[in-house]
């Protein structure tokens, strides 16, 4: 596999395995589901993740996992603008948006070959 080729186990309707901790150090995970990558960010809707929002506020750190790759970066909560309006347009309306997430990918680790790739 290419090291581009990672971006498919995160491209819109994947799901994945989102990893956040507070800032006295609780650990949470969530499973979302993938808006894809915009303006070179990964994307995800917040419209049940109580504890993840509480999280990302404290320390936005935050690690995520799609298929057998991991991103680590740094986390942003959107209330409203573009991403939110992106995160809005691909959720269903069963489950209202409360926030979009944009993820800044620093680190991309493949862990079947246990590398670091990005």
């Amino acid at each position: 596999m290419k090291n581009s080729d990672w971006k498919e186990n995160f491209k819109e309707g994947k799901e994945l395995v989102l990893a956040t901790c507070s800032k006295d150090g609780k650990p949470n995970a969530n499973v979302v589901i993938s808006n894809g990558i915009v303006d070179g960010k990964l994307l995800v809707a917040d419209c049940q993740m109580t504890t993840t929002i509480e999280n990302l506020k404290q320390n936005p750190k935050i690690c995520v996992i799609g298929g057998y790759f991991r991103i680590k970066g740094k986390a942003m909560i959107h209330s409203s603008g573009k991403y939110f309006d992106i995160a809005t347009s691909k959720t269903t309306p069963e489950y209202p948006v409360k926030h979009a997430i944009t993820i800044d990918i620093e680190e991309v680790f493949d862990l079947e070959k246990v590398k670091k790739i990005v």
